[in-house]
């Protein structure tokens, strides 16, 4: 008796998770749907084939997260606003990903810069 009440509690805990989730309670598809993925753009390379492709900025609302998909070495990482002041900037080893938290309202541009001297970037607007 006592399994069949663990059984029936825990069928009711899942069951009410996946409608809490199906019905958006959860909130959690809202955040996907708010993801803006930007396009990366060459700025300048350096003989070597273009790797645009492995970079993948998205912005949600103040936060912009960058994904490598696959291992480009060392790579810069600047934040600034469209004036060149800049924001944030950081070097990481890839594969990885980052997360920049923009504090102000503005046009911003992000700029990739590979160990070998390539150079990527990409414009964004921050609205909130």
């Amino acid at each position: 008796m006592n399994k069949l009440k663990k059984m029936i509690l825990m069928l009711c805990l899942v069951l009410s998770g996946a409608l809490c989730y199906a019905h958006g309670v959860a909130r959690m598809e809202s955040q996907k749907d708010n993801d803006i993925t930007l396009e990366v753009l060459e700025k300048s390379l350096h003989g070597s084939s273009d790797k645009s492709g492995y970079i993948a900025p998205s912005i949600n609302g103040r936060v912009l997260t960058v994904t490598f998909n696959d291992n480009l070495g060392r790579v810069s990482v600047e934040v600034a606003t469209i004036a060149g002041d800049p924001v944030q900037c950081l070097s990481v080893l890839t594969p990885n990903g980052l997360q920049f938290y923009i504090p102000f309202e503005g046009d911003y541009i992000v700029t990739f810069t590979l160990s070998n001297g390539d150079e990527y970037y990409s414009e964004f607007t921050v609205t909130d």
